[in-house]
């Protein structure tokens, strides 16, 4: 690792020279590769500290979802920039607690996607983010945890009943990994929380395991007052 990282110094002024930085949001001159510049910068909204959401489980959220963190999640999970999937990861390990010494790290599992959603898309947005995150330390990501057996329609739009209706048995416990999860402290990881049905239903499948705890953490949370009028209703980028 030690050598990968010296390298990537070594390299970093010719990818420079070659592709001069810009913010991918307007495109404005930045000094590295990887950062928003200061406009952009300041207006993303940040919490003021973790929140528990419906499952009373503590969510550390890097941003509220607003007009700027809906653009960035957009351009990295329908956008095909997946470049981006460390930016979003290094502002989401700034809300996270630091790695206890001599305690287990947190084990990270993303919010699945079901099979035929992610051939067409071609990869799972939460689980570029868990591992980012992992490298980041932050803990060990798990991307096989959950499994989601059964297709899911596009959430966004929908009532609270009819978002657990159609979440109903939808997302399991991968058998295969509950020694790995039990008794470690597990974090939830995705781009959005919207609702809170698809978290919820994660959460559910992840208890089977009898982990020490449970958490989530998401780039952007959508909050009452912090987001758009109709997120739904505006390419809402839902899991």
């Amino acid at each position: 690792m030690a050598v990968v990282a010296q390298l990537a110094r070594h390299v970093a002024p010719v990818i420079d020279m070659v592709y001069p930085p810009r913010c991918p949001l307007c495109g404005a001159a930045i000094a590295g590769q990887e950062g928003l510049c200061l406009d952009c910068w300041s207006t993303l909204e940040v919490p003021a500290q973790p929140e528990a959401h419906g499952s009373a489980v503590p969510v550390y959220a890097a941003t509220y979802y607003t007009e700027t963190s809906r653009r960035l999640v957009l351009a990295y999970k329908h956008g095909g920039r997946i470049a981006l999937a460390r930016l979003l990861a290094r502002l989401m390990a700034a809300r996270l607690p630091e790695v206890t010494p001599g305690r287990a790290p947190p084990v990270l599992v993303p919010v699945p996607l079901h099979r035929w959603r992610l051939w067409s898309r071609g990869f799972n947005q939460a689980a570029l983010l868990a591992r980012e995150l992992a490298r980041m330390g932050k803990g060990e990501a798990e991307v096989a945890g959950l499994i989601r057996h059964r297709r899911t329609p596009n959430l966004g739009g929908l009532g609270r009943e009819a978002r657990e209706q159609a979440l109903a048995g939808a997302i399991r416990l991968n058998p295969r990994r509950i020694a790995q999860l039990a008794g470690r402290d597990v974090i939830l990881v995705d781009d959005v929380l919207t609702s809170g049905a698809t978290s919820r239903a994660c959460i559910a499948a992840l208890a089977q395991a009898r982990p020490a705890s449970i958490a989530m953490a998401c780039f952007a949370r959508v909050e009452e007052g912090h987001h758009l009028a109709h997120p739904a209703h505006q390419s809402s980028p839902q899991t």
